[in-house]
């Protein structure tokens, strides 16, 4: 009996001990404007966890002695960590703040940093996580998940390609790098390629007309990357990658002070693909081979008063080519072996000065050479680009008006050694724009605007521009946007197939320069929902107007490209939706969809241009094991059907692309400090077009067109050869050839 007391006694000892160590962890949560309801309270990497009450209080009882991380997440809201040693009861407060996604300032709907809920433009923001969900070498194919944005592949061999908003093709985008216009004709593409992810900050997109502040080009829509300040960006960062295809990217950047006024920024990108692959058996590359290197420098420096003050400058060079599968460099130009070269060399160079007066008065510039020395089987393409950019920008608040007033000048230098261009064309195009954005009350802000270009060419050429935006509640913002917009053309800078030789190109007419006219209507809502935790939805639909647009004819002759301007009109039209979600603390999905029907209209008979989606997808599922340290990404896009440029009424391709998909997912693993490991499976479904018909390549064992027959007016005539009467032509194509591909990636970043 007394052994059996003692026992009891030892474990009431124990219990009492154990009730002991055990505390309260109690407080309360709120915003700027009061408690916050219903908001995640937990314990770091453990199951214990509380949600606040309708005043914002929260109790989590019995908690064990210990170390723990306390933290508070809630939807619409920067997530909240405290760490705390609990040996006695505790109490702890917690004043959360807005998502920064939210409250992200955005510089290209204005040309002014603003709160991207205050701008009376929509413009879509992708921070550089964004792209790391699903890695690429370049930031032209990093796009391929926005939604109603869609890299276009436009050759089976040189692979080269152009950006497609909203089912306008890339020369309708306006590309920009820290707010300067760098990019125009030659390099629509190239000023997305070479830029190192770990100097991207966020990507802004503004889809629908800019004209009435950035001029020409900006018809479609912009993409303005945001390169990181020097004083913000890693000490030294590297990523290394590498895929399964044998392809090797090599991202580098580090920071340097110099002196105490100022730090540079030095990124360097290098990719290698030297491994010829042809899955699909037609005996050409799937793939271009490619060696890349960029390099990249940005100066910031420190001044009175935070005035601005950067300057920055890229160097470019690329060494490309596909064709038949034994070709070597040694083939460029000849007739035996079949192969696309290019030799691209480019230079950026832009910043802007802020002027040391109490006015803020701003000096913006750019400048970019591009030289391209392409041969395309034995035709040659050499062309040389010079663009020159000036502006002064002088931005003025008077009450509730916020001026912005500005004069700038764009000179271009364009030669190349087609037809087209005998002599080489220099263009003076002077500028001046006005801007005012007007607060009527809390609720309701209007913004006006109007551009005047003079081009030599054409005259005059005015822009006007009108957006309105009404803070319908706290949560629902309404936006109206409508303006012009005008693209002065330069068609060998733009089509493939125009510079290839595959067609001879016709043109008819002294072509005017486009016009377009759009309303864009979009829809914001936020939601701070307990049951569904729905983030954010934005819905926009949109109407553009063309005249006078430049439309290439494939169909009137299979070995012509018909240039003329529409006698007619053209239209693009469409809705989209965009939704975010966060569910909790490990879940957060994206989701996006778009409908769009562009079409053209003349003599009455409507038309669908070639290589324009009529509906697509977009997606993003990440999932955290914070345990582990582990995130899982699953990214994707599906695509609806396109018309496909075919060579005549006897090719035996489907006229439409069926619908299609690239899905990727990856694992990542962040628990090695300040080291991270990435790895996954790109292209899940290894789908590529080559799966939709029996050959991609027309005619490509007879890429000369050595065997092929032609009649006194130059069509192909059908022979047991050639039944179908074709002759070589790569444009039948609209997604990459690469298959599945399983990659890894290591990144170094030291803060």
């Amino acid at each position: 009996m007394y052994k059996v007391f003692f026992l009891l006694g030892i474990f009431f000892k124990c219990s009492l001990l154990i009730a002991q160590n055990t505390y309260q962890i109690s407080g309360h949560v709120h915003d700027k404007e009061g408690p916050l309801a219903f908001a995640s309270v937990y314990l770091q990497d453990t199951e214990i966890g509380v949600l606040t009450d309708e005043a914002g209080y929260f109790s989590i009882p019995d908690v064990a002695a210990g170390t723990y991380m306390v933290v508070v997440s809630y939807v619409g809201y920067r997530e909240q960590a405290k760490k705390i040693n609990l040996s006695q009861n505790t109490q702890l407060e917690f004043v959360v703040h807005s998502d920064e996604s939210l409250e992200e300032v955005v510089i290209t709907g204005t040309m002014r940093s603003v709160s991207r809920l205050d701008t009376p433009v929509p413009v879509e923001i992708y921070r550089s996580a964004f792209f790391l969900k699903n890695p690429t070498p370049n930031l032209f194919e990093g796009l391929q998940n926005v939604n109603g944005v869609r890299p276009q592949v436009n050759c089976s061999v040189c692979n080269t390609g152009d950006i497609h908003i909203n089912g306008l093709e890339g020369p309708y985008t306006f590309v920009m790098i820290d707010g300067m216009p760098i990019v125009s004709g030659l390099s629509t593409v190239y000023g997305l390629m070479g830029i190192p992810n770990s100097l991207i900050d966020q990507v802004e997109i503004v889809k629908g007309p800019a004209s009435s502040l950035y001029g020409s080009e900006a018809v479609g829509g912009l993409i303005n990357v945001i390169t990181k300040l020097p004083e913000y960006a890693p000490r030294f960062f590297i990523d290394w990658s590498a895929t399964s295809w044998s392809e090797i990217n090599t991202d580098l950047s580090f920071t340097l002070p110099v002196g105490s006024k100022a730090v540079t920024l030095t990124g360097i990108n290098y990719y290698n693909y030297s491994q010829p692959m042809d899955h699909n058996g037609d005996m050409f590359t799937d793939v271009t081979l490619q060696n890349l290197i960029s390099v990249f420098h940005k100066w910031g420096v420190n001044r009175r008063e935070n005035r601005d003050f950067s300057i920055a400058g890229r160097f470019f060079y690329e060494d490309r080519w596909g064709g038949e599968m034994h070709w070597t460099s040694d083939d460029r130009g000849g007739d035996e072996v079949y192969g696309e070269s290019i030799y691209t060399t480019r230079y950026e160079l832009f910043g802007k000065y802020q002027l040391p007066t109490t006015e803020k008065m701003t000096l913006q510039f750019s400048y970019t050479y591009h030289d391209q020395n392409s041969m395309y089987g034995t035709t040659p393409f050499l062309a040389q680009q010079q663009i020159g950019f000036g502006q002064f920008v002088w931005d003025k608040t008077v009450q509730n008006h916020d001026w912005l007033i500005g004069v700038g000048a764009r000179y271009t230098h364009y030669d190349d050694n087609t037809p087209a261009t005998q002599n080489s064309d220099r263009v003076w195009i002077p500028s001046v724009f006005v801007q005012d954005e007007i607060t009527l009350g809390t609720a309701h802000r209007l913004l006006l605007g109007a551009r005047y270009d003079y081009d030599q060419r054409h005259g005059s050429i005015f822009t006007p521009r009108l957006a309105y935006k009404w803070n319908w509640s706290d949560t629902d913002i309404f936006r109206i946007n409508s303006g012009t917009g005008f693209r002065v053309v330069n068609l060998f800078t733009e089509d493939h197939a125009a510079v290839t030789g595959a067609r001879e190109v016709v043109i008819t007419e002294n072509l005017l320069p486009e016009k377009s006219y759009n309303i864009n209507f979009n829809y914001l809502k936020k939601i701070h929902s307990r049951s569904s935790a729905l983030y954010s939805v934005e819905g926009a639909a949109w109407y553009t107007y063309f005249t006078n647009r430049i439309v290439p004819d494939y169909d009137t002759h299979p070995n012509q490209i018909i240039y003329s301007n529409l006698d007619g009109y053209a239209v693009s039209k469409g809705i989209s939706v965009n939704a975010d979600a966060s569910f909790g603390s490990r879940w957060k999905a994206m989701l996006g969809v778009t409908f769009q029907e562009v079409t053209q209209h003349e003599d009455g008979i409507k038309k669908e241009p070639v290589l324009t989606e009529k509906w697509m997808g977009t997606w993003s599922l990440s999932y955290q094991f914070k345990k582990m340290d582990l995130t899982l990404d699953y990214t994707g896009n599906l695509y609806g059907p396109m018309r496909l440029p075919l060579l005549g009424e006897l090719d035996p391709r489907p006229e439409y692309s069926p619908w299609w998909s690239i899905q990727n997912i990856q694992l990542s693993y962040t628990g090695f400090k300040n080291i991270e490991i990435y790895g996954g499976v790109k292209n899940l479904l290894d789908w590529t077009p080559a799966k939709h018909t029996s050959f991609l390549i027309a005619r490509s064992s007879d890429p000369f067109d050595k065997e092929v027959v032609f009649d006194e007016n130059g069509q192909v005539v059908p022979t047991p050869d050639n039944p179908y009467a074709l002759t070589f032509d790569p444009s039948y194509i609209y997604a990459s050839n690469q298959g599945i591909r399983g990659f890894i990636d290591v990144r170094l970043n030291l803060k």
